[in-house]
């Protein structure tokens, strides 16, 4: 009984940091291949 409450904390955990690290993930702003080429173009 411990082993299995053991375990299905760490899989609460894990999907408690895996849903804020989408949050996280979509505030990154990643810039476009034609964004870099435009400013070394400059």
């Amino acid at each position: 009984m411990l082993g299995f409450a053991v375990v299905a904390l760490i899989g609460l955990a894990l999907y408690f940091l895996i849903k804020s690290m989408n949050k996280q993930m979509t505030k990154i702003q990643v810039p476009h291949e034609g964004d870099i080429t435009e400013k070394k173009a400059e």
